[in-house]
């Protein structure tokens, strides 16, 4: 948790920061987000581990195919990612890349989804096929 609390001020000093820095001009205020941005990420890995080794214990005690939990591993990152950097965007003043960037991650999620999709219709083609 320390370093959750070391983050979390390293995000609110930079918001601090980012106002002064924004009087001498946008661009020095893009850089200092894009650098805290890779701290929390750096942060934010050393947290996954615990969350991976628990999905792994699912999996086994569940039956899971690697595939689908992978599926859902991806779709949570492609979410996670797209989110920072749709805020990103509209931080940089160019609101419209940050829809395209929404637009590109839904279609794309859509896209990752259809091995889950066909293996649920699989599933309820077995199961009406047992009635």
């Amino acid at each position: 948790m320390d370093r959750f609390y070391q983050a979390a001020a390293g995000v609110l000093i930079s918001v601090v920061l980012g106002i002064f820095l924004s009087r001498e001009g946008k661009e020095m205020t893009l850089v200092l987000s894009l650098v805290v941005c890779c701290m929390v990420f750096a942060v934010v890995a050393g947290y996954l581990k615990p969350v991976l080794e628990l999905l792994g214990n699912l999996r086994q005690m569940g039956n899971l195919q690697n595939e689908m939990l992978q599926i859902m591993l991806k779709a949570a990152g492609i979410g996670l990612i797209s989110e920072i950097s749709v805020l990103i965007c509209n931080d940089a003043g160019n609101a419209a890349l940050g829809k395209v960037l929404q637009i590109l991650t839904t279609i794309t999620l859509l896209w990752l989804a259809i091995p889950l999709v066909n293996s649920l219709l699989e599933l309820l083609q077995q199961i009406m096929g047992e009635v």
